[in-house]
């Protein structure tokens, strides 16, 4: 007659192959409690696979944060906090080991670059509101850039800069590049020699920017009511069928567009309002607006 389980002891209801008994599960060991059979020996966690430090009292989730493209070690490597609490001849020798401890983080030139490049993209991609999967794609690019030897004589900054951008133009997130040259530590002329070397030898999946992807963003910039931007998407509409968009500044067009809309609606728009939040001179999008006019 088999004892009674343990109060630490599970019953399970699947019977036991060889004698059709009773398994019971203790401490992780599922075993038969009739003939002995053990069924498994290992416990299963179902947890998450990350662990998050706000509650470890209530919530103790495993393995830290999750891997990301963003960091030259993927996010693997780890840190010597600091502590107030600390005095003496222990806050000494932690400083050390801090000061050790990152210097043996960052081994060779290649690493050190890239430290350098990941930070300055993760700055721009916050200052310019862009996503995660942007900032990751942006720091994947530079690491491709940087296995195929093109950063040799240019700046740091203008690669960070325009691996950004290219990520923009790929995933088509509406960014010129005056916006991000003018976040950029990088100048113009250095992003965008950056970027022709990386279009130009990682072959990047981009085509012409749609103008439609400015309209939103020029009209939440200028306060314009959501009847005033529909009509603005149906002119980019007509101006992409006309032809009107080729050989043309997208985000002058959008702004043309939107200029245009907006006399249709009797909106308070000035040409020098539409052409400051496109980044154009008023003469570029006058000289849409005519055509547009035209075309009707």
């Amino acid at each position: 007659m088999s004892e009674a389980p343990t109060a630490d002891a599970s019953t399970t209801t699947n019977a036991c192959p060889e004698c059709e008994g009773r398994p019971e599960t203790t401490r992780g060991e599922t075993v038969c409690g009739d003939c002995g059979l053990v069924l498994s020996e290992y416990r299963i966690d179902h947890g998450p696979e990350w662990r998050s430090f706000a509650d470890d009292d209530t919530d103790p989730k495993r393995t830290g944060a999750p891997l990301t493209r963003s960091r030259h070690d993927r996010g693997l490597s780890t840190e010597i906090g600091r502590s107030t609490r600390v005095k003496g001849r222990k806050r000494r020798r932690l400083a050390r080991m801090r000061r050790q401890h990152n210097r043996a983080r960052i081994s060779t030139k290649r690493e050190r670059n890239q430290v350098y490049a990941f930070t300055e993209i993760r700055r721009l991609t916050s200052a310019l509101s862009l996503p995660e999967r942007i900032r990751d794609h942006a720091c994947s690019l530079f690491d491709s850039a940087q296995s195929e030897d093109l950063l040799r004589g240019r700046s740091l900054e203008g690669f960070a800069a325009a691996c950004v951008y290219a990520a923009c133009r790929v995933a088509r997130v509406s960014r010129t590049v005056d916006e991000v040259a003018a976040a950029a530590k990088a100048t113009e002329a250095e992003q965008t020699a950056a970027y022709d070397a990386i279009n130009r030898e990682l072959g990047l999946p981009v085509g012409p920017i749609d103008p439609t992807e400015y309209v939103p963003r020029f009209a939440s910039q200028l306060d314009l009511a959501g009847d005033v931007e529909r009509r603005a998407r149906e002119y980019v509409a007509e101006a992409v069928d006309a032809g009107l968009a080729v050989g043309r500044n997208p985000s002058g067009v959008a702004a043309a567009c939107l200029y245009t809309a907006a006399r249709d609606s009797d909106a308070d728009l000035t040409q020098r309002e539409a052409a400051d939040a496109a980044g154009v001179t008023p003469v570029t999008l006058r000289s849409t607006y005519q055509k547009l006019r035209d075309d009707e």
